[in-house]
């Protein structure tokens, strides 16, 4: 009769049952563990220029809407999704139709987390963002232009009250300010003044907001903004512009409007402006 190998299978019955509890006890994410995950992949998605992935993190983010410590930042990443997805349809054939279906879509989520933490200054932030892009989308209906000032200028009043030196607040008035008439409070030159001003507020601010749910970006999208602004103004300052330009895509390499968009179309306008210079 032939022994038993007793050794070999108490140690593999052993081993299976050490296994046992260490499956069952297993780490499962939390619920903020889970919803800080989808917001870094919906800043990484942004800077790609992903929509798909934008849209699907926005529905990813649902279940976590309604809770209780989590849902005005819930709520926010999930307006944000929605309002980087139409700033992303002006690079690409989207139609305007969808693009004002996200933003109207970004503003219901921002309005609903301002709603749970009043103090919520980026929150604002966003519906003020999203009402100045859905007025350039509405151009020719003037009624619907006013109806929309009507709603974002008390929220912009606000914020700027609040958080006078917020610099996501500072970028988005430089863009609306570049399209307001300088006899208005706008034009060229303020624009830049407000996006060199909130530079120096993001600089400033630069790791002091440690949790990764609170909004915390700004810096590379004013660095993009005055590079664009360089560009596109009156008198252009090329140098400028690749340098701000350069500057962002130091901070984000894979931002793909500023690296496969932006700096080549200031290359090639370099190159323009010296050809043209020669003799």
């Amino acid at each position: 009769m032939q022994a038993r190998n007793t050794f070999g299978i108490s140690a593999g019955v052993a081993m299976l049952l050490l296994s046992v509890p260490a499956i069952r006890g297993a780490s499962v994410p939390s619920a903020r563990d889970t919803v800080v995950r989808l917001a870094g992949q919906i800043r990484k998605a942004d800077y790609e220029g992903d929509r798909a992935a934008l849209a699907r993190f926005y529905s990813e983010l649902a279940p976590f809407a309604e809770d209780k410590e989590l849902s005005s930042r819930v709520l926010y990443w999930r307006g944000f999704a929605l309002w980087r997805r139409a700033i992303n349809g002006f690079n690409e054939t989207v139609t305007a139709k969808e693009q004002t279906r996200d933003l109207e879509q970004a503003v219901d989520e921002f309005n609903r987390a301002a709603a749970k933490d009043p103090a919520f200054v980026d929150a604002k932030v966003g519906t003020v963002s999203c009402l100045g892009l859905l007025i350039g989308l509405s151009q020719g209906d003037r009624a619907r232009v006013q109806e929309l000032i009507a709603r974002g200028a008390p929220l912009r009043k606000e914020a700027e009250t609040a958080a006078p030196d917020n610099p996501r607040l500072l970028w988005v008035l430089g863009m609306n300010q570049w399209y307001i008439p300088p006899e208005q409070g706008g034009g060229q030159v303020k624009s830049m003044e407000t996006y060199q001003k909130g530079l120096e507020a993001a600089r400033k601010q630069r790791g002091s907001i440690t949790d990764p749910l609170e909004p915390s970006w700004g810096e590379p999208e004013l660095l993009m903004s005055l590079a664009g602004a360089n560009l596109y103004r009156t008198t252009p300052d090329l140098d400028a512009a690749e340098r701000y330009a350069q500057s962002a895509l130091d901070m984000v390499p894979n931002w793909h409007y500023v690296r496969d968009i932006l700096l080549p179309q200031i290359r090639k306008a370099i190159e323009k402006s010296k050809s043209q210079d020669k003799p």
